[in-house]
């Protein structure tokens, strides 16, 4: 960008320490279906404030870090996860979120297929997500570990839960977010285990068929399951436009 004198002038002699500067963090919601239910990546956390508690993987952006840049880097880091569904969710400010300082956190959300998830890095859980609210009404999720025991969680990471699954179920209808927890290869069956996981509700099995089939979304590979102990199903792929 080409600048006038006088605006590279102003800029030389301009005070950044002259205004109180929150921090920012980034926030990753990961999400993947397995069980037939929704499940995410928690971290316990080892120290004050919320120690003990559970908390979404996340990190300080750097100065010369873009947003996205972080996100994808917390995955890496806390996850080990690279090369999946990641989208931006909302952004957290409230002054008190934090007790430490002023803390604004911008959040994601990232699509896994189940199976991505099986090397989690160490310290790292699976929580099941209890979702108690219909549709797309929104509220709080209360995650369980695999004894059905509640994991508490820090700061406001329920609440970004929450906007997490609401945002999945409000975009299903409309948007092809529903492969994105699949291998390449499925069958009819899987995907709407995926549909009824998101939405919280059984779906009819033969309308849902025909529905998916006219869509032109899906085309078979010409293969069918292996190792099952049940008539194979054929396997569909998901055509991106």
């Amino acid at each position: 960008m080409n600048r006038t004198q006088e605006e590279q002038a102003f800029l030389d002699g301009y005070d950044p320490s002259a205004f109180e500067r929150p921090s920012v963090a980034v926030d990753v919601v990961i999400l993947t279906v397995a069980e037939g239910q929704l499940w995410t990546v928690l971290r316990p956390r080892d120290a004050h404030p919320h120690q003990g508690r559970w908390a979404l993987p996340g990190g300080f952006v750097g100065p010369d870090e873009s947003l996205d840049a972080a996100a994808a880097r917390v995955l890496a880091d806390k996850a080990g996860l690279s090369g999946v569904f990641l989208e931006q969710l909302y952004t957290f400010g409230a002054p008190a979120r934090d007790p430490r300082m002023r803390i604004i956190t911008v959040t994601y959300y990232a699509l896994v297929p189940a199976a991505e998830l099986a090397g989690v890095n160490s310290g790292a859980v699976l929580a099941a997500l209890d979702v108690p609210w219909a549709g797309e009404s929104g509220g709080m999720v209360v995650p369980r570990d695999r004894g059905d025991e509640v994991l508490p969680t820090a700061f406001d990471h329920d609440e970004i839960l929450g906007l997490a699954v609401q945002r999945i179920r409000g975009k299903l209808a409309y948007t092809d977010i529903g492969f994105e927890l699949l291998p390449p290869a499925f069958t009819l069956r899987q995907l709407r285990l995926v549909h009824e996981a998101i939405l919280g509700q059984p779906l009819n099995k033969d309308s849902f068929r025909r529905k998916l089939l006219a869509s032109g979304d899906l085309e078979p590979t010409g293969e069918r399951q292996a190792d099952v102990g049940h008539r194979p199903a054929a396997l569909f792929r998901f055509t991106r436009a």
